[in-house]
């Protein structure tokens, strides 16, 4: 019988600290992204057949072809909010192209797109032949948080254990806007899957 008390004491502990998790401030959150973050290059591969990448990527369509990518994701399109590439661009390699209008600006709502890209990302990554580049100008605003949506809303990572993934593997820095967007869609999942668990439970 003693044998069983560590497990049980084991499970209630990790039952708290699942408890115990709270959105960060936006504060916090900056000092998590900018704390042992990687030196930033252009491309970066983040999550299994997720690249995320600046414009210059985008634009090296044979670059892409020979990294294998399938698919484009561009968080910048347009002349006036980036990088004008288009399915047209791609249209001759065969390459799969969509592309959000979005500026890299606090005020934008960014959270619009979290959830139809994270399902956009979701059927992509549903054929293991796939490769999806997302990007943006810099590849670090505006298609790094789409990609935290995707991994906070599909991966049901919490928004620190997204960050925290990324960040390993490419610097990224959201404008501070797009972090309390993603606060937002942190606490809002957090909240839904309490309620799951409680109704599970009942």
């Amino acid at each position: 019988m003693a044998s069983h008390k560590p497990k049980l004491r084991e499970k209630s502990e990790a039952h708290e600290e699942e408890e115990e998790y709270e959105t960060p401030s936006n504060y916090e959150l900056e000092r998590l992204l900018t704390h042992g973050s990687v030196a930033f290059t252009r491309v970066n591969e983040v999550w299994p057949n997720i690249l995320i990448g600046d414009e210059d990527t985008a634009q090296k369509r044979y670059g892409l072809q020979k990294m294998g990518v399938t698919h484009v994701l561009n968080a910048a399109e347009g002349l006036r909010n980036g990088v004008s590439t288009g399915a047209s661009y791609y249209s001759d390699l065969g390459l799969q192209y969509y592309g959000i209008e979005a500026e890299d600006i606090p005020s934008f709502n960014l959270s619009q797109f979290f959830f139809p890209a994270a399902e956009y990302i979701q059927q992509v990554l549903g054929n293991p032949q796939n490769k999806l580049l997302v990007h943006c100008v810099m590849g670090r605003s505006r298609s790094a948080t789409l990609v935290l949506a995707y991994l906070m809303i599909q991966e049901k990572m919490t928004l620190v254990e997204a960050i925290n993934h990324v960040k390993r593997k490419r610097r990224i820095l959201p404008n501070w806007g797009f972090l309390k967007q993603l606060r937002e869609l942190d606490m809002f999942l957090q909240e839904k899957k309490r309620d799951n668990t409680e109704s599970e439970t009942l």
